[in-house]
């Protein structure tokens, strides 16, 4: 079903397109929605004139048509376009149309109704052209559902300086009930549906629904449009152009199946466009220009062009001190043809990159799902990692084990991130510069860390700066070495790395970016509490970035 044609082809009159009175609420509170709309609304994909509108209708089994409207008032009295469309099990009765002719820069409500029933009244807004004197982002990463609450979800949606939202990937996880936060779902009775690891059409769709039918992930899409990209576990862990590290085809399958079923049901539940035209649904990038003042592009990383990722465990018998260290790092992992991106991706930015530059927007960010600096692990010679022994079975021995090797020989502590395809990443920075640009600002999500980090090239030339946002609530690597050992280890990363200034593994949140023409502010904002809705928002650190003629700089 498109949307696009189906409004076209039953476009109703504007006073027409809601049969109930609508009142105006407040954002703070998400109010009961109306068991029709029980997945609530949201909006997203936004450019100068449309933005994509979403919802999913509940309790049908047979096609059904759905009216919608988008007005300039909460009240919805001034309504600017409407239609209807019409969806069905094809698509699991989840309603997109892309809403047209709107204002730039404008702020905008819609809603949705289904035979006499009316869901909620989101917010959303177009981009803006000419003069924009500031922008605000949030950015957030990894909402693992048994994990906890989404309370930093609810946060955003409280938060007044918030214009759109920057959704980095991993939006849902694919492990069952007894995978990765399993035994906290349980505990909190927020356990994963279906009850086994999705690996079907079917499977995603319903992971997708219990994630959307979470009452502050709504509060958050009805009150800020999204701009989503995907990371690897709206798929399956790790994934690369022929697999992945958490698919196993003996067991579950072919994996061009598996991953079609992931991205069409992507696709369905999710408030982005269809993929342009000569385009197929993994190859998923765009270039949002906010007037004179920025320009965001999204990057794909995961299904267009990635080679495999390198394991450690398939080299140690061959890398037994630091020369060896050297010399993997440089022939393997930096081997020529190891990619990330593709052709057309890269092809792509480089017009969005030089665009950019000839407009004269100050501001260049980069929507990208995996850490981009180089993070070496540091040498764990303290006492207090010394003082742990036992049973190399336990994880967190082994986990300590393994960071103590990395250490030791100066390698990246992760593969599956930039750090795995050395020469991608300089075959990123040297596109960026042939385009006249190296003061980007990379937007980071996947690690569950927030992260200040400095770019430098493999010449060590300045290529702009990296936030990393922490996971709104999946946790971070190092909390099981305790609450010390953690801050010891962020200590050490900081220390060891010349490309990271600071680094924190303790809070879920999520980072609020503001920009100006004069410079930008970046807010590292955690929730207290991921285990109860009782929690509040505190500012772990806010650093501002200095603008000048080609380079950031943190102040």
């Amino acid at each position: 079903m498109s949307s696009r044609v189906t409004r076209r082809q039953a476009l109703i009159g504007a006073s027409s397109a809601l049969l109930l009175p609508v009142s105006t609420r407040s954002w703070s509170r998400m109010p009961e929605p109306d068991e029709a709309f029980a997945h609530g609304v949201a909006s997203g994909d936004p450019d100068h004139r449309s933005v994509v509108l979403w919802t999913r209708v509940s309790g049908h089994d047979s096609a059904v048509d759905v009216h919608w409207a988008i007005a300039s008032d909460p009240a919805m009295r001034m309504v600017v376009d409407s239609g209807r469309l019409s969806t069905d099990a094809r698509r699991d009765f989840t309603c997109k149309v892309v809403a047209n002719n709107l204002s730039p820069g404008h702020q905008y409500f819609y809603c949705f109704e289904v035979k006499g029933k009316r869901s909620v009244v989101g917010r959303t807004r177009t981009l803006p052209v000419g003069h924009l004197n500031r922008l605000g982002i949030a950015v957030a990463s990894c909402s693992n559902f048994p994990f906890g609450y989404f309370n930093a979800y609810e946060a955003i949606a409280n938060d007044d300086t918030v214009d759109f939202v920057l959704h980095l990937g991993d939006y849902i996880y694919e492990y069952g009930p007894d995978g990765y936060g399993g035994s906290t779902g349980y505990k909190l009775e927020r356990v994963h549906e279906p009850r086994h690891e999705i690996q079907t059409l079917n499977d995603y769709r319903t992971r997708h629904a219990q994630y959307k039918g979470d009452v502050q992930s709504q509060m958050m899409h009805s009150a800020h449009p999204m701009i989503a990209i995907w990371d690897d576990h709206e798929t399956t862990n790790n994934p690369w152009l022929g697999g992945a590290q958490n698919h196993q085809p003996q067991q579950e399958g072919d994996w061009a199946t598996r991953r079609a079923a992931s991205l069409q049901a992507y696709y369905e539940w999710m408030p982005v466009r269809e993929p342009h035209h000569g385009h197929s649904q993994t190859e998923r990038w765009q270039h949002y220009r906010f007037g004179d003042l920025a320009s965001l592009v999204t990057l794909e990383t995961r299904h267009t062009s990635r080679a495999e990722q390198i394991d450690y465990d398939d080299f140690k018998d061959k890398i037994n001190d630091y020369a060896d260290a050297q010399r993997f790092q440089k022939e393997v992992l930096g081997a020529s043809g190891r990619n990330l991106l593709s052709d057309r991706m890269e092809s792509f930015l480089a017009d969005a990159l030089r665009e950019s530059v000839n407009e004269a927007r100050p501001w260049r960010l980069i929507g990208n799902q995996i850490p981009m600096a180089r993070t070496h692990g540091p040498k764990l010679d303290h006492p207090l990692f010394a003082e742990r022994s036992g049973d190399a079975s336990n994880p967190i021995n082994s986990a300590l084990a393994y960071l103590k090797r990395i250490g030791e020989l100066d390698l990246p502590i992760y593969l599956d991130p930039w750090d795995g395809y050395g020469w991608a990443r300089e075959k990123f920075y040297t596109l960026c510069q042939g385009c006249g640009v190296q003061d980007l600002l990379v937007l980071t999500g996947d690690s569950h860390s927030f992260w200040s980090n400095a770019l430098f090239d493999g010449r060590g030339k300045a290529m702009g700066l990296e936030l990393g946002t922490s996971g709104i609530t999946s946790p971070g690597d190092f909390i099981g070495f305790g609450i010390e050992g953690a801050k010891l280890m962020d200590s050490l990363l900081a220390e060891h790395n010349e490309e990271v200034v600071w680094t924190d593994c303790l809070h879920n949140g999520y980072v609020r970016l503001q920009l100006t023409h004069d410079g930008a502010l970046a807010d590292y904002l955690s929730v207290t509490d991921i285990l109860t809705t009782d929690y509040n928002v505190e500012t772990l650190r806010s650093i501002n970035i200095v603008k000048s003629a080609e380079s950031l700089r943190f102040s």
